[in-house]
Parts: C-alpha cells; structure tokens; sequence
C-alpha cells in the first residue's frame, strides 16, 4: 500500500473510482439503446476539445467538456434528420474531431504529440489537483441524472414509441443522455483515455447481463465491475509501470469472459431445479412450451 504514499497516486485512484462508477452508469442506458460505440464516437469528437484547450491555454477536461456536449448534440440531431446520409455526416464529424485535435495540439505553443497520447491512452502522473475537481463535478452531474431519472430513462431505452405514448419527453431525455454520455467520456479520459472509454461504458454491462437480466441487479454488477477493474488496473499500471488505460480494458475483458464461463452451468442449475419443481403427475405430452406461452420474451 505504499503507493498511497504519493499524491499523485491518491488523484489517480480518486480519479478512477469515480470512472468505474460513471462508466457503467452510463453505458447500461447505452447498451439498451444498441448505441454501444457512441462513447468512442464522442471520444473521437473530444480529441478537438483537448486540442483546443491547449490553443487557448485553457482546461483541457472543460474544453473537452463543452467540444463534447456538443457533438453529442449534433449527433442526435443527425440521428433524427439524417436517415439517409445519417451514416455519412456522422463518419465526417468522428473523423473530423480526431483530426481537428491533433492540428490544434500542434499549433498549440506547450502542445505536442506526447501531451495528446496522455488525454488518447491514460495517464496516472498527469492528473493534477484541478482535473480531479472537474473529474468530481462532473461524474456528480452523471450520477444525478443516471439514477434520479433512471425510470424514465430505461423506459426511453427500451421502447421509444411506447414512453412517447405514456407522455414522457423522449427527445429531451434522448439528449440528455447523448450530454450524459458525452460528459462521462470526458471523466474517463484522464484514466483511462479517450480511445479506450467506450469499452468501460459497455463492457462491464454486457458482463453483468451474464448473470441477470433484472436492470437493477444488472446496474449495481456492472457499476461494481467498473470499479473494481478500475482500481486493479491503476493498481497494476503503478507497480507494473504498463498504459493504465490499457490495463483496465484488458481486465474489464477478463472479468466478462469469468463471468461468461460462470453464467453457463449457473443456467443449467436454475434450469434442473425448475424441471425438479415442476409438478410430475402431469403427462409430458400436455406440457405447453415455454417460448410458445410467452412468445420468447423476458419479464424485467
């Protein structure tokens, strides 16, 4: 424990316990969406934030911020006009903001390739006092909206037409979750790096979906999943001296395939006892089957 010691590796760990929260909070809603890689869209986007900061000598984590709300923004805004050329445009403005961000990092006066790697991959020397206060603002706006709107959200996530119908505002609670998104990234991007944060937003979900389908259960696995590997990975990347980002995606991997290997014989169990506590007087031939009675859906 004698990392502890050091300043830089109490941000670090600050830094990346509030990412594994933030993550996975985001991510569920993400998965449920099938919007998995919009995390690595938005990280793309925020390249030109970082870039930008260094220009005008200002935040990077701010600048990020607000290049990344609003492409997160623009990203919606295509989802809903753009249904023709949607695919297109979108490319253009990933493509564009990793572009964007290496010009303005070079034109920047103190900026250079090696400060761009740190914001790309991860870095635990570089986060200072002032990031870790941006980091804790704004993983509270995420944490705020993922939980205190989680019913409507989830509603949103699973059947658009139906929470349009119930009289929920689905096109607001689509764009606060775009801005969600595209804030969690900007958290993330100081330990685990803007290449990288997609995988922490969806993988320790599809993890967690392993072992239940309840969203609750799955929300509170994957949150601590991400901590976890989180931790484990700053842990591992300080004394190993190995990419932080790196480290913590390699191990989000090992914890889904484990749980993956688990899930298997936990399914055949449930469903031995099941048939044990079906009752046996009753002919097997009038046995109705389960995906005909329930048209192969899952109550959550």
């Amino acid at each position: 424990m004698d990392f502890l010691n050091y300043e830089f590796m109490q941000r670090a760990l600050l830094a990346a316990v509030l990412v594994g929260i933030t993550a996975p909070a985001v991510g569920i809603y993400l998965v449920q969406r099938r919007q998995a890689l919009m995390g690595d869209g938005i990280g793309h986007v925020a390249m030109t934030g970082v870039g930008l900061g260094f220009l005008l000598s200002w935040s990077p984590v701010w600048m990020a911020t607000l290049v990344s709300v609003l492409g997160a923004v623009l990203m919606e805004l295509i989802r809903w006009y753009g249904r023709t050329r949607g695919d297109i445009a979108l490319a253009m403005l990933f493509y564009g903001g990793m572009a964007g961000g290496v010009m303005l990092i070079n034109l920047a006066p103190n900026g250079s390739n090696a400060n761009l790697t740190s914001y790309l991959f991860g870095s635990l020397s570089t986060v200072s006092e002032s990031d870790v206060t941006a980091i804790i603002l704004l993983a509270a706006f995420v944490v705020l909206v993922t939980l205190g709107l989680r019913r409507q959200l989830f509603a949103v996530s699973q059947d658009e037409e139906f929470a349009r119908v119930t009289g929920l505002p689905v096109r607001a609670l689509n764009l606060l979750t775009a801005i969600t998104a595209a804030v969690t990234v900007t958290v993330a991007m100081r330990v685990v790096g803007l290449l990288l944060v997609s995988a922490l937003m969806v993988v320790p979900v599809a993890a967690a979906q392993q072992l239940t389908r309840s969203f609750a259960a799955t929300f509170a696995i994957a949150v601590a999943i991400g901590i976890t590997v989180t931790i484990g990975g700053t842990v591992t990347s300080y004394y190993q001296d190995v990419p932080p980002g790196a480290t913590i995606v390699l191990l989000t991997i090992g914890a889904f395939i484990a749980l993956t290997a688990l899930a298997a014989p936990l399914a055949r169990r449930r469903a031995r006892a099941l048939a044990a506590a079906q009752p046996s007087g009753d002919p097997a031939e009038c046995a109705i089957p389960a995906s005909r009675e329930s048209g192969g859906k899952v109550s959550v």
